[in-house]
């Protein structure tokens, strides 16, 4: 089975950006992560390294700092670095177009330059601790004043690497008394702005990814709100269909690699294999191929201008069944990594459990499914 890289029915375009970029990393090698430098602050460097190449932003207008191609150039470049095991591009995408969406023409010319150079590094300011999936119930408040500013109050969780970040992309509910999905609204907030708390915490693999946000009277200026108030659901709805799809996120080729690791270890032990090993890995290689085919659906769609809309819980929830079937059956594949040195699959396993609930779980992704697809009652009968 080939799957390195991805068969796109590549243009002549598409072609030589590709071999461009593979004749650019045989110049520009993966740099070597140093002792004791914290993940973020390595694939800092690498981001821009690769923005030093002209290889962040590509589907980003030149007027802000982009190269005015497709999404799809940019997938490609994701999926060549998958396909070498190399950091992705920057997952700042999803922020990127949040802003070209939604963000005023000064806002875009002054943030997206330096957010893809990698001058200003974000983080996402959605989840809460009462509200992470059910982001309409979020609790954060931006209260606005006579003089036109908010002042916001409230706690946000898994605020991934915000102790890092300069700048969040921050939800908050700006009018308490109208309807859950159209009083939200979107900040950029300056993470060292007085009354900002960032708290990390440590995860089951030892990573600090994620941090606790709290805002304590936090003073916003209404130049620093993204898009009209209530706009904040649609700007969410925009952010999270970048992140739900596994060709934009560039986690298709690294599942790919595994797969293949498997398919060959299978190939080379054959005889001694534990019953029921080869069909847990023939399971991993369907829905491999079927997270393929929905991503490069999703990828053509968003390349004929059509709007992100509920059809992204389906992807969620089918990278999630992709990731969490991988790294389990990987497991009983190479026993070995779950003790000793290394155990990069064991540490990939212990953050793939956190997939069916990071981005939304997997309880709300079916309830959006079912309503807002389907069409099924709310309160289950017909």
């Amino acid at each position: 089975m080939t799957v390195l890289p991805l068969d796109f029915g590549d243009s002549a375009d598409l072609e030589r950006l590709r071999r461009g970029f593979r004749a650019w990393l045989a110049d520009n090698p993966l740099p070597a992560r140093t002792p004791g430098e914290p993940v973020p602050v390595f694939l800092h460097r690498w981001h821009r390294i690769l923005h030093s190449g002209g290889w962040v932003g590509l589907d980003v207008p030149r007027e802000y700092g982009g190269r005015g191609l497709t999404s799809l150039h940019q997938v490609a470049i994701s999926d060549e670095l998958g396909a070498r095991g190399a950091p992705g591009v920057p997952r700042i995408g999803y922020l990127a177009h949040a802003l070209l969406e939604f963000g005023s023409a000064e806002q875009r010319h002054r943030l997206l330059p330096r957010m893809l150079a990698g001058d200003d590094v974000w983080c996402q300011g959605f989840s809460e601790p009462g509200a992470g999936s059910d982001l309409a119930g979020m609790s954060t408040r931006a209260d606005r004043g006579a003089d036109g500013r908010y002042t916001v109050n409230g706690q946000k969780l898994w605020t991934s690497y915000a102790q890092y970040s300069r700048l969040c992309l921050l939800l908050a509910r700006t009018d308490p008394d109208g309807p859950p999905h159209r009083s939200l609204s979107a900040f950029a907030l300056p993470l060292d702005r007085p009354g900002v708390t960032v708290r990390p915490l440590r995860a089951a693999n030892g990573d600090d990814e994620f941090c606790e946000l709290f805002l304590d009277d936090v003073h916003l200026a209404e130049s620093e709100r993204i898009g009209p108030e209530g706009a904040g659901w649609a700007l969410a709805m925009t952010t999270v269909a970048y992140e739900r799809n596994a060709l934009d996120t560039g986690h298709l080729p690294k599942y790919g690699l595994l797969i293949e690791r498997m398919r060959h270890h299978a190939l080379e032990h054959r005889g001694t294999l534990p019953d029921g090993l080869l069909s847990d890995i023939g399971r991993c290689v369907v829905d491999y191929q079927v997270l393929v085919a929905h991503s490069r659906r999703r990828t053509a769609e968003r390349l004929a201008g059509r709007a992100a809309g509920p059809e992204s819980s389906v992807d969620k929830l089918l990278m999630t069944r992709t990731e969490q079937r991988l790294y389990e059956t990987a497991l009983k594949v190479f026993p070995e990594e779950l003790h000793g040195p290394g155990g990069e699959v064991f540490g990939d396993y212990l953050y793939s459990r956190a997939a069916s609930v990071y981005g939304g779980t997997s309880q709300i992704q079916r309830n959006i499914i079912a309503k807002r697809l389907l069409g099924l009652p709310a309160d289950g009968r017909g």
